[in-house]
């Protein structure tokens, strides 16, 4: 079983401090401007930041074990039976080892760092055991209804998997909540580091209060890879806001520092994003998981989603949709108050 341990926390404020400080100390010794912040603490920097994070949030051991499961999911092994609801091609039904007997460096890299894409998938719990685990963690569902206020628990949404090999392009500033067809619309994401967060790997970065904008949305989903710094959105919402030279005015607080293991977790509305992985030979990999209150439906219009309309069946009318109870399955109540839920079963 996956530990997960939310002791150690930083602010928006530590996390300025941090990348300070990175330019004149090591990876290891950034790491010491952190806090055990009570949960009321906490809980004020998230409403006010939009953002909070914890440092060594998993042992090491099983950062490795993850970082093996996802090198063999990508090449089509799930030791769950199903696959994951998106999953990229390059890598299915090949060997992780060459001829030579020589074992391929992460996520397939073959050594040239030009045009490599950002590989996405999508519910990775579905297919393997030990992400499924980390996924529907309680400890990591308390801290999420605690943060979020959510008096009836948390459960899972979805799950992404964000994987840039070496060279990968930016993924576009821009905010989860959109994406997410549910009433009440409230996401909280966290986002879990399988590498150290070197600031050459393109780390996360939050554009700090920005979860206070209003909800006019810019931009799409079909523009969330970038060839530029991906902030076009990010300056047009920013305009919108009433933001003026928002090149200038905007703080963006970035993780560099995070070790492998570290989580960050960010309230849907919050603007984030992540730059080009500029190593010649590391991947920058991370995990991240989304989470509703405990009481929501499904929206009429995630009928009309490709992402959504799967999970509703088609003899539910668009009245009953407002109360049809979500499967416990594929959208697991991961805490919730009291301690009866059956872990067992969502296992």
């Amino acid at each position: 079983m996956t530990i997960v341990n939310l002791c150690k926390a930083s602010t928006a404020d530590d996390l300025v401090a941090v990348v300070d400080r990175l330019s004149s100390c090591s990876l290891s010794e950034s790491q010491e401007t952190s806090s055990s912040s009570s949960s009321s603490d906490l809980s004020s920097s998230f409403q006010r930041d939009g953002f909070v994070v914890f440092h060594n949030a998993l042992h090491q051991s099983d950062v490795s074990i993850l970082q093996d499961r996802l090198e063999e999911v990508l090449r089509g092994e799930f030791d769950r039976r199903q696959a994951p609801d998106k999953l990229p091609k390059s890598l299915l039904n090949t060997k992780r080892r060459y001829k030579t007997g020589k074992e391929m460096a992460p996520l397939g890299y073959d050594g040239k760092s030009q045009n490599n894409r950002v590989l996405q998938i999508i519910n990775i719990h579905k297919c393997d055991t030990k992400f499924r685990e980390l996924a529907v963690s309680s400890e990591i569902g308390e801290m999420v209804a605690n943060l979020a206020g959510w008096t009836n628990g948390c459960r899972l949404a979805q799950d992404q998997v964000w994987a840039k090999p070496p060279g990968a392009r930016p993924i576009v500033f821009h905010r989860d909540s959109p994406y997410f067809m549910f009433s009440p619309d409230d996401v909280v994401t966290v986002w879990i580091a399988l590498d150290d967060m070197d600031a050459e790997l393109g780390p996360l970065e939050y554009v700090r209060a920005s979860h206070k904008w209003g909800d006019g949305r810019v931009g799409s989903s079909n523009s969330f890879f970038q060839s530029d710094n991906g902030m076009n959105l990010l300056l047009s919402a920013a305009r919108l806001e009433g933001i003026t030279d928002p090149e200038t005015s905007l703080q963006i607080i970035s993780t560099a520092g995070l070790r492998a293991g570290g989580i960050s977790i960010h309230h849907g509305k919050t603007w984030h994003g992540s730059g080009r992985n500029n190593s010649t030979n590391r991947p920058r990999r991370g995990l991240g998981l989304h989470f509703v209150p405990a009481e929501v439906r499904f929206t009429i219009d995630a009928r009309k989603s490709k992402l959504w309309s799967c999970y509703i069946p088609e003899n539910v009318s668009d009245e009953d949709l407002k109360t049809a109870d979500l499967s416990e399955e594929d959208f697991p109540i991961v805490w919730k108050p009291s301690n009866d839920d059956d872990r067992e079963i969502r296992l």
